[in-house]
C-alpha cells in the first residue's frame, strides 16, 4: 500500500465518537483521560453542597465516554431547570468551563459558574517570560491590537474556528516584527510576524477576567466546597461499583447510575437525620509527617 492510499484510509475512517468499541455494546466507546483508558460511558453527578444542609445528590447525567465535558452543563442546567433545582453559583471543575457557557448561563439560566478556565496554552505564557495574548490591548471598537511595545497591528481578520465559532484574525506587519528589539519574547518565527487570534470581545473579556480573578484568594475560598465531589465519586465508586456497568446500553447503565445516585442519598439522609457528622479528607501519613515537620 502507497503513501496516499494509506493516508486516504486513516482519512476515511469514523470518529471515535462513531466507532464501535465493543462487540458486546454498540453504544459504548473508547476514551482517555491522561493515563486512563476505558470502553464504555461517563457520568456527571451534581449535589447540593451548602454547609448547613446534607450533600444530595440532585442530578445525574450519562453520556458516551467521547462526549466532551464542556458541551455537558447547558443539558445539566436545561435539566435542573425542568424540577426547579437550579443552583444560584455552580461550581464545576476545569474540563466544563467552556468560555461561552460561562457567559450565557447567567444570562440563560441566572447561574453563576464558579470554575477555572484554561490558562493560555501558548509558550510566552507557559514560559513566563514572552509576550503572551494578555500582554496585548485591544482596541474592539477600533479593530486594532497594540503590541507590548506599542506597535500597531497591521491586519484585522474576522473569521470562524475548527467549530464554527467566531474569531478574529490578527496579524502584525512584517518590518515592524523583525526589526523589533524584543522579537525573541514575542514569537520563535525565522522572518513570519506575530499573529494572534481572538474569540468575541465578550468571550475575550471574560476569559482574561476570569483567569485574573482565579489566582486571588478570594477565590479559592469560594471554590474549595468543590472538592466535595470528589468524595461522591470516591463514595459512588467504592461502595456501589460506579466504573463497572452491569448493563449494556446507554438507557439501561443511566438507570443504573440513578439508582447509585438514590442509593448514596438514602444513605446521606439517614446519616443526617441520626446527627452523624460527615467525615472529613483524609489525611496521608506522608501529608502528616510535613504538617508536623512544618
Amino acid at each position: 500500500m502507497n503513501d496516499v492510499v494509506r493516508w486516504r484510509a486513516v482519512r476515511d475512517l469514523p470518529s471515535t465518537a462513531e466507532q464501535i468499541a465493543s462487540p458486546h455494546d454498540v453504544e459504548a466507546r473508547w476514551s482517555s483521560k491522561r493515563d486512563i483508558q476505558w470502553v464504555g460511558y461517563k457520568v456527571h453527578p451534581t449535589e447540593t453542597c451548602d454547609a448547613a444542609t446534607p450533600h444530595l445528590l440532585t442530578h445525574v447525567e450519562t453520556t458516551p465516554a467521547t462526549t466532551p465535558d464542556d458541551t455537558m452543563l447547558p443539558t445539566i442546567h436545561a435539566h435542573l431547570a425542568e424540577r426547579d433545582l437550579l443552583p444560584a453559583e455552580h461550581l464545576v471543575d476545569k474540563g466544563y468551563t467552556d468560555a461561552r457557557t460561562l457567559l450565557t448561563s447567567q444570562s440563560t439560566y441566572g447561574v453563576t459558574i464558579i470554575g477555572p478556565v484554561a490558562d493560555d496554552p501558548s509558550w510566552q505564557a507557559q514560559a513566563g517570560a514572552g509576550f503572551a495574548k494578555a500582554d496585548f490591548q485591544v482596541d474592539w471598537p477600533g479593530k486594532r491590537v497594540i503590541c507590548p511595545q506599542g506597535q500597531q497591528s497591521a491586519k484585522w481578520v474576522a473569521g470562524k474556528d475548527a467549530t464554527g465559532e467566531a474569531v478574529v484574525h490578527v496579524h502584525f506587519a512584517r518590518s515592524t516584527c523583525l526589526a523589533c528589539p524584543v522579537r525573541p519574547q514575542c514569537t520563535k518565527g525565522v522572518v513570519e510576524p506575530r499573529h494572534l487570534t481572538f474569540r468575541t470581545e465578550a468571550l475575550s473579556s471574560m476569559l482574561t477576567t476570569q483567569r485574573t480573578y482565579q489566582q486571588r484568594p478570594e477565590f479559592r475560598e469560594r471554590y474549595r466546597p468543590r472538592s466535595g465531589i470528589e468524595g461522591t465519586h470516591s463514595q459512588a465508586i467504592k461502595r456501589c461499583d460506579l466504573r463497572h456497568a452491569r448493563y449494556r446500553g446507554l438507557p439501561k447503565t443511566r438507570l443504573q447510575h440513578l439508582i447509585i445516585a438514590v442509593a448514596i442519598n438514602l444513605v446521606r439522609a439517614v446519616a443526617w437525620l441520626a446527627g452523624l457528622p460527615r467525615a472529613k479528607t483524609r489525611t496521608s501519613a506522608f501529608a502528616a509527617l510535613q504538617l508536623h515537620a512544618a
